[in-house]
């Protein structure tokens, strides 16, 4: 799959390779859009033994992945990887250009790729955000998760939805999540959160994920169906979720999403995040840290408005790779 897009310039040639997750897959495209190269987009999945035991296993060849990988050469000059099948797909073709003379593929894990510390030097860089562990020469520690929010990326999606400019101010973009791994979106929450929802004086655009459950949906459906002013996106259609990060005053993210509160905090806009049930040391590490940063407030069902430096990860992790590859972006580029 090819990803193109106007604002892209650059010549080198990018592969994007992940497990498809689109959680992952954006925060690679988030960083190939700050390169201005349109990648390349794989998805692989993995034979056995490696779908056992990668990233561990390591002897990776031709038959390790399914479906399999382009036929080589021509190879990439960047391997942009993230996800944990991702990181035999990334080592094998790094490997195979190796062989070849005059060519190099640099090889850049997205998020810990949790190998043993001695297999970390197959990477040219790591990123990982602030709340993830893993630290040493080639690893590069970000505020958050890397993503495409740019100013001009909102301000496309205010065009495309150019309604929401007469939802009444302040305006208050509600992303909500769900139950996850470390996170419980429970009935008693989502009653607190509707509750707190329908007093606000401020014009709402709210919009929740299949995580968010039917029960939940309807618990929030019923208590915002009275508010002067309120927008839910019902699923269909086209996604306004960039919209309203674009046209929101404030907004409020629930505490189990990393993308969604990295995304909130690359706006510069006020960002209150919504307990929740249950918790994980890396997550609330990530809370704490957008909270020292001064992007994310925790909600009480006020609202105020502050001001704080906008994330720019995916661009910290582009000027890294372009330091990385002077031949490919020159001096300045």
């Amino acid at each position: 799959m090819s990803y193109t897009s106007p604002a892209m310039q650059n010549s080198a040639v990018l592969w994007i390779v992940t497990e498809g997750m689109a959680g992952t897959e954006n925060q690679c495209l988030g960083v190939a859009e700050a390169l201005r190269i349109s990648p390349q987009v794989l998805r692989v999945g993995l034979n056995a033994p490696w779908s056992w035991l990668s990233p561990y296993l390591g002897f990776e060849a031709r038959h390790s992945f399914s479906p399999p990988l382009p036929a080589m050469p021509p190879f990439p000059d960047i391997v942009l990887a993230s996800g944990r099948k991702s990181v035999a797909a990334g080592r094998f073709i790094k490997a195979q250009a190796a062989r070849q003379a005059g060519v190099k593929t640099s090889l850049v894990q997205i998020q810990d790729p949790r190998v043993f510390p001695w297999q970390r030097k197959v990477f040219d860089l790591i990123a990982v955000p602030a709340h993830d562990p893993v630290r040493g020469e080639n690893v590069l520690v970000t505020t958050a998760a890397p993503n495409r929010i740019t100013p001009e990326r909102l301000a496309d999606a205010c065009r495309a939805f150019p309604d929401f400019e007469g939802v009444k101010r302040p305006r208050v973009g509600v992303l909500i999540g769900g139950t996850s791994k470390a996170y419980r979106m429970s009935e008693e929450v989502t009653k607190t959160l509707a509750g707190q929802l329908a007093s606000l004086d401020a014009g709402l655009m709210v919009t929740a994920s299949r995580r968010t459950g039917d029960n939940n949906r309807r618990i929030l459906g019923d208590a915002l169906a009275a508010h002067p002013d309120c927008y839910v996106w019902d699923g269909h259609g086209e996604n306004p979720y960039f919209a309203i990060l674009g046209w929101a005053d404030i907004l409020l993210v629930t505490a189990d999403s990393v993308s969604m509160l990295s995304e909130a905090a690359s706006t510069g806009k006020p960002v209150y995040m919504i307990p929740m049930d249950g918790g994980a040391r890396r997550i609330d590490a990530l809370h704490e840290n957008l909270i020292a940063h001064g992007a994310v407030r925790r909600f009480d069902g006020t609202l105020e408005t502050w001001a704080y430096e906008p994330l720019c990860d995916a661009v910290k992790i582009a000027d890294a790779i372009k330091a990385l590859r002077p031949d490919l972006f020159g001096a300045g580029n």
